[in-house]
Formats: C-alpha cells, sequence, structure tokens
C-alpha cells in the first residue's frame, strides 16, 4: 500500500535526520498535493511526528491543523508559486552547507556535479532574518534556473519533482559542499572552464535521465 502524502513527508523528514543532514528540530520538509502544500510543522522532534500534525498550508499564507507550521512555511509556500515543477522542498543545516553558507561563499564550478543541480554554480542567497518574506524573496532569486542553492549564514535548500527527489539534491548538496571545503584546504579547486561546464550539463542530461530499464 503506498503511503499517504503525509507519511511520505514524516518518512523524507526522518531521512534528512537519519543522514545527518538536521540535528534536533533544525532544517523543515514540505510537499505539494491537489489540496495544498503539506510541510513539519515548529519545533516537534522529527521522531515525534505523526500524519495529524502536518499543517496544510494554503496559497494566502494560512493554514489547516491544530499544529503551526514550520518558521520558514513562507519560502516554501513562494518557491511553490513561482515554480510550478517543484513537488518537494527540503531545508536543512547540514555542516558543510551550513558552513558554507556562513561564510556567504557561492560554490563555484569546482566539479562536474555542480551541473546537477542546474548551472555553472551553486548561489548563496543574501542574507535575510528567518522566517522573513525578505529571506524568502532572496532564497527565490537564488534559486532562479536552479535545484538547490545555500542561504547566507543560515542552511541550504534544495527543490525537486517530488520530496524524494528534493531530498535526494540536498544530500547531494551537503556531499558537494565537503567536497569543495576540503578542495579549498588544499589550495583550492582547479575550476572548470565555460565549455566543460557546458559539455557537463549536456552529459548530465543523458546520462542521469530516468532509468526505467529499457
Amino acid at each position: 500500500m503506498m503511503a499517504s502524502p503525509r507519511e511520505q513527508l514524516i518518512g523524507a523528514a526522518r531521512a534528512m535526520a537519519a543522514r545527518g543532514l538536521a540535528a534536533g528540530t533544525s532544517g523543515n520538509v514540505s510537499l505539494r498535493t491537489p489540496e495544498g502544500i503539506l510541510i513539519t510543522p515548529s519545533a516537534v522532534p522529527y521522531d515525534a511526528l505523526t500524519p495529524e500534525m502536518m499543517p496544510l498550508l494554503r496559497e494566502d499564507g494560512s493554514h489547516e491543523g491544530p499544529y503551526r507550521p514550520s518558521s520558514e512555511w513562507r519560502f516554501h509556500l513562494d518557491i511553490y508559486l513561482s515554480r510550478p515543477e517543484v513537488g518537494g522542498v527540503v531545508h536543512h543545516h547540514a555542516p558543510h552547507t551550513t558552513a558554507l553558507a556562513m561564510a556567504r561563499r557561492d560554490i563555484p564550478p569546482c566539479h562536474y556535479m555542480v551541473t546537477r543541480f542546474g548551472g555553472a554554480d551553486v548561489r548563496c542567497a543574501g542574507y535575510a532574518l528567518f522566517g522573513t518574506a525578505a529571506l524568502s524573496a532572496e532564497v527565490v532569486k537564488a534559486l532562479e534556473g536552479r535545484t538547490a542553492c545555500l542561504m547566507a549564514n543560515h542552511g541550504g535548500l534544495a527543490v525537486g519533482p517530488d520530496i524524494w527527489a528534493a531530498l535526494a539534491a540536498a544530500t547531494e548538496l551537503e556531499a558537494l559542499a565537503e567536497h569543495y571545503l576540503l578542495s579549498l584546504a588544499a589550495g583550492g579547486p582547479v575550476l572548470l572552464s565555460e565549455a566543460e561546464i557546458a559539455a557537463a550539463l549536456s552529459q548530465f542530461a543523458t546520462a542521469y535521465r530516468p532509468n526505467t530499464g529499457a
């Protein structure tokens, strides 16, 4: 029997924590449903979540359910409103991603896997207070043409067509951030050229397309 959207959301939140991407109640995840946006509630440990706790966000920012949504509900909602192809959003405070965000560094074309996120870099969104419309605007801007971004002095965020794709992207963002930080400690990476990035983008679209076994 297929898990309900609420069960999938809980599963993704717990998987995020199990992968070391979030500690305590940090981070938040959401997914799109025909009824609205389901998002993890504020200040509830992931192992204590139950399906009825999941708030349902409406387009006007109001919500249904007994629990208040994550304090970061605003950028989740604005991403869905501006990106119709997005079905899941994962925001985390993973160590290496957050370290780069604290330094306000973009991830440059240091590895071909940067193209996994849609371009030649992963941008760091400008700083704004958490939970505000200003932060949401910075995040939406940094995500233009991308499926992930860093958030200055905050953490990282990834999107996907569903919650599991978003979680996969968030996990790979942390891996890329770790590799970039290690390369900086070794003297800094040799960056790929525009032509090399263009070739990687083309190859990535072919090599990583859905695998049906055909």
